[in-house]
């Protein structure tokens, strides 16, 4: 045996991978002969050996990262980097059905602006609900950038359930964070605007435009925010950005930055400089400190007035209450990051090589003791830098987001402009690691539960906005590159790159697998988008057709393979509901239900019922079919909406055309055949899941 094979042997023995005695020959010559057949080194196979996922082996986490411009969120699995759902939020997604019933277009539409249906959305910070500082694995809740709006997505089924817009922005970078037992749900507007809907002036920029801090009251048991309960502050027209809660000695207050605290208005048109020019001319920004505690408590008291029919605590009132401060961070800065102790707070500003590293002891101790270097031009006090600041640690150009080890102190911070990840002790202020280059222009990173109080560690994944040469070409629009780290050891070591090819995914969070308790099948005639049964719940047998208040209302089932009715009559002009039930049990039996002409597609998950209205107004034959593969006869199961024209009268005698003969006799002698093939394939599947695939070979 070569040297360089007998290396690999024992690497990959280290790993886990024993090679057996009587199949070792047989599986070193393979893997030489793949190693040399694709090029692949000894460090190339013990990635992979990392990132492995055997047939029918599960991911010890799930990621959720932001969708971008798609609106949806996308899951997929750590380390095995396998896309498993997309998940619909802003915008219409066919395959789940969303935007295309009439339950999951009930909540799209609560997310309306102005009286517009607004069918896309910039998803962009992804947040897991949180029980004493750790992920509870029970919501997660995104952002709409482009229409402030925050989504609550439910992880019982990974549907979303419910959609607000903030009453006060107009656009929200900085959504969505939580405070750690999820009391409320952060979101930071971006770019400053007029409180309300109407016109004025960028002349009257600093006098009439506002920055925002909106809280929203959320209630774990009903899995709903409660916008009645909510609470905004108002801010300074500074552009607002990211957010993160205190934890620890600091529960109870919030932390934003911002920047473009010059408030500066471009207008290259009107003969300025632009303004990215005009937005970083100072050193520094602000971070804005607020004590959402003792503010729920005012607006609990009745203290705080409505504005836009939402609370709104003014500027003044913040200040005179001691609920707003701010403290000089460095220039354009992306992320605010409180450690896992709740003592300190980490910020990185992409026009300065330093990422600051404040201290909360000492914040409080100033705000405690009124000790303030000045006022902003609103009045809101000024914590000095030198008050407030523990260190500040030279990591790279344009350092961007910090997140948290499970190694006291240890930090990995992106740098974008230098294309790496530095790693760092925030503790001691010195650099540990710099040198894992990325490909290319990394924005967000994650580590695993890297925002809670007790961070994993493990894996480190890097969001590069350029993917340029890593994959095949597809075409100008290339896809984003996410990219697999180990950080288990003393030096990161890059494992994995994943094309992720739907919009620019922000930002992610990873949770560990088993703390997800997802369902399999609904309770029978459930409506998944309401959490109740549903009205139009049909069982078996009690299909039927009522007309009602104008409407045909539609009572149908489906189960392999056959839906019922199999034919639908209407009048031209009659509006038309079909609610259909999915009579199945078995675990992923999903069925679909498409339609000619009518914009009709829906996804029918066992147990789950879901609803279809529109208005038949051209007469005409529309056929219908499930779109789920679903059994032998799934081309079969199938149907036809007649639309029949106003005033129509059969033909008197008129008999439907005979194909062939078929009797009873034969219908239950293929009820017999689809259940004695179904027993076969499900005693297959049983042999299958005992066996645990052993019929594989295993190196």
């Amino acid at each position: 045996m070569k040297k360089s094979t007998k290396q690999l042997c024992t690497a990959l023995v280290g790993l886990g991978i024993g090679l057996g005695a009587a199949s070792s020959s047989f599986a070193q010559q393979s893997l030489k002969d793949v190693m040399q057949a694709r090029g692949l080194t000894q460090k190339d196979l013990l990635a992979a050996a990392k990132t492995y996922t055997p047939t029918g082996g599960r991911d010890e986490y799930l990621a959720f990262s932001s969708g971008g411009q798609s609106g949806h969120v996308i899951v997929y699995g750590i380390p095995s980097m396998r896309i498993l759902k997309y998940i619909g939020v802003f915008t219409p997604e066919p395959w789940q059905g969303y935007g295309f019933d009439d339950e999951s277009k009930a909540v799209l539409a609560q997310g309306n602006i102005q009286g517009k249906q607004i069918n896309y959305g910039d998803t962009h910070h992804p947040a897991f609900s949180e029980t004493n500082g750790e992920y509870n694995g029970k919501y997660l809740f995104i952002n709409d950038k482009a229409n402030p709006r925050i989504a609550v997505i439910d992880l019982h089924d990974f549907e979303t359930k419910q959609i607000v817009v903030n009453p006060f922005m107009r656009s929200d970078h900085g959504g969505a964070f939580v405070t750690p037992n999820t009391e409320y749900v952060m979101e930071a507007s971006q770019y400053a605007t007029p409180v309300g809907d109407e016109f004025v002036p960028l002349e009257e920029f600093n006098e009439k435009y506002r920055g925002a801090l909106t809280y929203w009251k959320f209630d774990m048991k009903k899995g709903k925010i409660l916008p009645e309960k909510s609470f905004t502050f108002e801010l300074p027209p500074y552009s607002q950005d990211l957010s993160d809660a205190g934890k620890g000695p600091s529960m109870g207050w919030g932390f934003t930055n911002s920047f473009c605290s010059e408030r500066y208005v471009g207008g290259i048109e009107r003969g300025r400089p632009p303004f990215e020019a005009g937005c970083s001319q100072k050193d520094t920004d602000f971070m804005h400190v607020t004590n959402w505690k003792k503010a729920a408590e005012l607006v609990a008291a009745g203290k705080v007035h409505k504005v836009n029919g939402a609370y709104q605590i003014t500027m003044k009132q913040a200040v005179k209450e001691g609920l707003l401060y701010l403290i000089p961070e460095p220039k354009s800065p992306h992320g605010v990051d409180v450690s896992p102790d709740g003592t300190h707070i980490i910020v990185s500003g992409k026009l300065d090589s330093h990422a600051w590293v404040y201290s909360w002891p000492k914040i409080k101790k100033a705000i405690d003791s009124k000790k303030f270097e000045g006022k902003d031009p609103y009045g809101i006090p000024i914590i000095a830098m030198k008050d407030a600041l523990h260190t500040q640690v030279q990591v790279g150009l344009g350092p961007l987001h910090t997140q948290y080890d499970s190694k006291e102190c240890v930090v990995y911070t992106s740098i974008y402009v230098d294309s790496m990840v530095t790693k760092w002790d925030y503790c001691k202020g010195k650099v540990l690691d710099q040198l894992l280059h990325i490909h290319y222009n990394i924005g967000h990173l994650l580590t695993m539960e890297g925002d809670s109080v007790s961070p994993d560690g493990k894996y480190l994944v890097a969001l590069n906005k350029l993917a340029i040469d890593r994959f095949n070409p597809v075409g100008p629009l290339h896809p984003q590159n996410h990219q697999l780290i180990d950080i288990s050891g003393d030096k990161m070591q890059l494992l994995y790159d994943m094309p992720l090819p739907l919009g620019e995914p922000h930002y992610v969070v990873a949770i560990k697998a088993d703390k997800l308790k997802p369902a399999v099948r609904y309770k029978s005639g459930w409506d998944s988008r309401a959490n109740k049964i549903s009205p139009w719940k049909t069982r078996a047998g009690r299909e039927k057709v009522v007309r009602k208040d104008g409407v045909v209302h539609i009572y149908g089932t489906v189960i392999r393979s056959h839906i019922t009715p199999e034919i639908i009559e209407v009048e031209e002009g009659e509006t038309v509901s079909i609610h259909l039930t999915n009579l199945e049990r078995a675990e992923d039996e999903t069925h679909g239900f498409a339609m000619y002409g009518q914009n009709v597609n829906l996804s029918i998950e066992p147990g789950k019922t879901v609803s279809a209205t529109f208005v038949a107004d051209k007469a005409g034959v529309y056929p219908y079919y499930c779109t789920e593969f679903c059994s032998a006869l799934h081309l079969e199961m199938q149907g036809y909406l007649l639309v029949k024209p106003k005033g129509y009268v059969a033909k008197t005698g008129a008999k439907m055309t005979e194909g062939q003969k078929y009797t009873k006799a034969d219908f239950d002698k293929q009820v017999k055949v689809n259940i004695d093939t179904q027993a076969i394939i499900n005693s297959v599947v049983v042999l299958s899941l005992l066996n645990n695939y052993k019929d594989f070979l295993k190196l």
